[in-house]
């Protein structure tokens, strides 16, 4: 099953792609929760390249690293990523206030479409907001 989250991000296309794929970048914005943090992140931006993102409960109690191999590059366009045997599709468009950011990814099976849904939703609000306060 594929789950899709959006956000709409009032930015230039050339700060919007930059944020979303800056390791400095996304160690400020990549968190579910006020409770979550990403320690560690880095990007090798080709296909074939690798990608990790360290994600931690700031209380130090659990923690996993997100990372995979991407499959699929078009700048400024589109992002396509494998993750263990699950893969991500992530596309940049052109809006009327901005830039639509829309991300489509394979579930799993331990937790319910709908928390899926609002993790990544989450995160993905969080790199909006983040930035939007860039600007």
């Amino acid at each position: 099953m594929k789950i899709t989250v959006e956000t709409t991000v009032n930015a230039p296309i050339d700060r919007v792609w930059s944020a979303y794929t800056t390791p400095e970048d996304i160690k400020q914005w990549n968190a579910a929760s006020d409770d979550w943090h990403t320690t560690q992140s880095t990007v090798d931006l080709r296909e074939g390249g690798s990608f990790s993102s360290r994600m931690e409960a700031k209380d130090g109690s659990f923690g996993f690293d997100f990372a995979g191999t991407y499959t699929k590059v078009v700048p400024h366009q589109l992002i396509e990523y494998s993750f263990g045997e699950r893969g991500a599709v992530v596309e940049f468009s052109r809006a009327t206030n901005g830039v639509k950011v829309r991300v489509t990814f394979d579930a799993e099976q331990q937790h319910s479409v709908e928390q899926q849904r609002q993790g990544w939703q989450s995160i993905l609000d969080n790199f909006a907001k983040y930035v939007h306060k860039q600007q």
